[in-house]
């Protein structure tokens, strides 16, 4: 009796465990002569990573990205804006940042300010534009698009889209994984997105997700790598905490480091 409720402890510390992980991905390509290396951030909803949001910061750090990729969501629209601030400018000091927006970021009375604010910290924000990023003497192309809430995100993807030549490698920062039918119209190499939460509750090796939004029950895209061919769709299980209604079941919050090795 006493080793079933040990069990049932270890279980359940287990299954409310939200504690930060870093998960890493590798992606080979004829078309960078060097390793790049990642960071994505996603849906941090303004929560907390201890004082100075040093356990996300120094999580950062210890990988070492040559750039991070904010897709969707760090400011809240409800919480307190300060843990945000505080880990972009963290971010922005040390690495080259681009950031799109999520939909939370628009459902703020004043995303103008948000995004000002961003620029005014030194993360490059990308409405429908693609900007140049210049590692170990090889450019990468990193394209994003707003958050379909902002009206703008079709004619931005079609803009994007159309801008890619295929000389370089090109990533797309979106941060809906439902459209992704939309964005594998264009030859993007690597799409990163956020939104789903990591489906909120899962049961490793049997269920990805239960529940996402706009994807409903079992969402197809709640969070990891798929495969298309020719384009490699990262979509991280973000870093929500206390922000949810509902807390994150055999679920931990991420940090995803994406390595993109030459052949």
């Amino acid at each position: 009796m006493i080793l079933l409720a040990l069990l049932a402890l270890l279980l359940l510390a287990a299954a409310f465990d939200a504690r930060l992980r870093v998960v890493r991905y590798e992606i080979v390509s004829d078309k960078v002569t060097a390793p790049v290396r990642l960071a994505v951030v996603s849906d941090l909803h303004s929560c907390a990573y201890g004082g100075g949001q040093r356990t996300l910061l120094d999580a950062v750090d210890a990988q070492k990205p040559d750039a991070v990729l904010l897709t969707g969501d760090i400011v809240d629209d409800e919480m307190p804006e300060e843990n945000a601030w505080t880990t972009i400018a963290g971010l922005a000091e040390a690495y080259p940042c681009f950031y799109v927006t999520g939909n939370h970021e628009w459902w703020i009375a004043d995303t103008e300010r948000v995004l000002r604010r961003m620029e005014e910290l030194g993360v490059t924000v990308l409405q429908g534009e693609c900007a140049s990023l210049e590692i170990h003497g090889q450019s990468i192309s990193l394209c994003g698009i707003d958050d379909p809430d902002s009206g703008n995100s079709d004619a931005q993807l079609a803009a994007v889209g159309e801008a890619v030549t295929g000389d370089s490698f090109t990533v797309l920062l979106a941060h809906r994984p439902e459209r992704i039918v939309s964005y594998l119209a264009y030859p993007f190499d690597m799409v990163v997105s956020g939104h789903a939460h990591g489906g909120q509750w899962r049961i490793p090796g049997l269920l990805n997700g239960l529940y996402a939004p706009h994807q409903g029950l079992f969402p197809t895209y709640a969070g990891g790598r798929y495969d298309f061919d020719g384009t490699t769709f990262i979509v991280s299980r973000g870093l929500a905490r206390e922000s949810t209604k509902v807390p994150r079941i055999f679920n931990r919050p991420e940090l995803e480091i994406v390595d993109i090795l030459p052949v």
